[in-house]
C-alpha cells in the first residue's frame, strides 16, 4: 500500500484507515484544517510527501473542499480522498481534483479497497509514458465508452443506447456491451426484449467486478451479437450499488470491449458522475421544448465546471418537431453549443419499445432509425480517424 498521510482528530477513523493501509498512515491533528498545504506537510518532518492524503471532512466540509483543491493545484503527485457523505460532497469534490469519497461510517475492509483502487490509479498514470513535444500523458487506447445523458426522465435514452448500442454490434459483433446504470427503473431489458439471468447487482457483488473471464459469464446475449448488462429487478437493490462499483465495472469493460454504451439515470447523481469519470463520448439527449433545453443548458454548465464536456460530445435533441414554435437555433443559442443530430417524434418507436425490438431492426427506413444512422457513421468515421494503437489523453 501506498504511504498516506491522514488529516483528522478522530482516534476510531484513523484506526481504521491505519489498519486499511497496512500500517502506512500517518495521521496529523485536523481541526481547523489548514488553508496551506505547506502548513500540513510541515508536520511530517523529513518524511517524503505522501502518496494518498486523507483528510476528514465531517466536520468543516468547505474547508476539506478548499485545501483538497489547493493541494491538487499545489502537490499534483498527491492522491485527495474525502472522509464525509459522498452524495452532497460527490459533485464539489470532483471540482477540487479529489480521486474519491468515503462516508464516514466506511468498514476496515472496504477502506482497504478504496484506498488500494486510489494507489493503483495513482501507479498507473504515474507509469504513463509524456509525449516530448506537447508533454502530454500517451495512454494505450482503451475501448470507448459511449454515455447516454440527459438532465431529466423521459427523454428517450433507452431508445437511443439500445439502437445505439445494437448498430454498433452489428457492424462489428461481440465487440459491444451496454450497461442499464438507471439503476432503479431501467428498462434495457425490456427495450431489447430479453431476460436476463444476472444483473448489475449480481456483477458488481460478485468476483467478476475485477475478473474479466468471470465477467462474461455474467452478460446477456443478444441476438445482434451485443453483450447487455440489465439492470436489477427490484428498486430496492440500487442503494446498495456504489459509485465506486460503477467505477470498477467500466475500468474492467473498457479494456474487454471496443465500445462500453452506458444507458444513465436522468440527472447527475453519485453513479452517473462515476460514470462521467470514465466517459470518452458523451451523448447529451434532451427533449425539443423549453423545459428540456434549459435542463440541458444546466447539465452541460456543469459538465463544462468539470472538464468533462469533451469535443468528442454529440448532442441530440429528442421528438423534434417544426411547428413547436421552437427552433433548433434557439436551442443553440439555450444551451450554447451546437446541436448534432435531431430525432423527430415516431409512432414506430412506441411500437418498438412494446415488442422488444430496437427500432434499427423493427424498421430500419424509419425516419428515427435513419437519423440513429448518422450517429453510427460518425462513430464509425471517428474511430477510423482514430485508428489503432495510441492516443493521447484529453487535456
Amino acid at each position: 500500500m501506498s504511504n498516506v498521510l491522514l488529516a483528522t482528530d478522530s482516534t476510531a477513523l484513523h484506526q481504521r484507515v491505519h489498519e486499511a493501509s497496512g500500517g502506512t498512515c500517518i495521521a496529523v491533528p485536523a481541526h481547523p484544517l489548514p488553508a496551506d498545504p505547506a502548513h500540513l506537510l510541515a508536520q511530517l518532518q523529513e518524511q517524503s510527501l505522501p502518496d494518498i492524503l486523507v483528510l476528514d471532512a465531517t466536520r468543516s466540509p468547505e474547508d476539506a473542499l478548499a485545501l483538497a483543491a489547493r493541494f491538487d493545484r499545489e502537490v499534483p503527485g498527491t492522491a485527495i480522498v474525502l472522509i464525509g457523505d459522498a452524495d452532497t460532497l460527490s459533485l464539489d469534490a470532483m471540482r477540487a481534483g479529489v480521486r474519491d469519497v468515503i462516508d464516514a461510517g466506511t468498514g476496515v475492509e472496504e477502506l482497504r479497497v478504496a484506498l488500494g483502487r486510489v494507489a493503483q490509479s495513482l501507479a498507473v498514470h504515474r507509469a504513463q509514458p509524456v509525449d516530448p513535444v506537447t508533454a502530454m500523458p500517451i495512454l494505450q487506447a482503451p475501448g470507448r465508452v459511449l454515455s447516454v445523458l440527459s438532465p431529466k426522465g423521459g427523454a428517450g435514452k433507452t431508445t437511443l443506447a439500445t439502437n445505439l448500442a445494437v448498430g454498433l454490434a452489428t457492424a462489428t459483433p461481440g465487440s459491444v456491451v451496454l450497461v442499464d446504470l438507471d439503476v432503479q427503473f431501467g428498462d434495457v431489458a425490456t427495450a431489447l426484449g430479453i431476460s436476463p439471468e444476472y444483473t448489475l447487482d449480481d456483477v458488481v457483488h460478485g468476483a467478476s467486478l475485477h475478473d474479466p473471464i468471470a465477467l462474461k459469464t455474467h452478460l446477456t446475449l443478444h441476438p445482434s451479437g451485443l453483450s447487455v448488462i440489465c439492470a436489477p429487478e427490484s428498486p430496492a437493490s440500487a442503494d446498495a450499488i456504489s459509485g465506486d462499483q460503477v467505477s470498477a465495472l467500466l475500468s474492467t469493460l473498457s479494456t474487454q470491449f471496443r465500445y462500453v454504451v452506458v444507458d444513465t439515470a436522468a440527472g447527475l447523481g453519485a453513479r452517473t458522475l462515476a460514470v462521467l469519470d470514465h466517459t470518452t463520448d458523451p451523448l447529451l439527449l434532451s427533449t425539443f421544448d423549453v423545459a428540456g433545453a434549459r435542463g440541458l443548458a444546466k447539465e452541460m454548465a456543469t459538465l463544462r465546471e468539470l472538464g468533462m464536456l469533451t469535443n468528442a460530445r454529440q448532442v441530440v435533441l429528442n421528438f423534434a418537431d417544426p411547428k413547436s414554435g421552437l427552433s433548433t437555433q434557439d436551442v443553440e443559442a439555450t444551451i450554447r453549443s451546437k446541436v448534432d443530430l435531431t430525432i423527430p417524434h415516431s409512432r414506430a418507436v412506441s411500437a418498438s419499445l412494446n415488442m422488444g425490438v430496437p427500432l434499427l431492426q423493427h424498421k430500419p427506413r424509419d425516419p428515427v432509425s435513419k437519423q440513429v444512422g448518422k450517429l453510427l457513421a460518425y462513430y464509425a468515421d471517428a474511430a477510423a480517424k482514430r485508428g489503432n494503437g495510441r492516443h493521447r489523453a484529453a487535456a
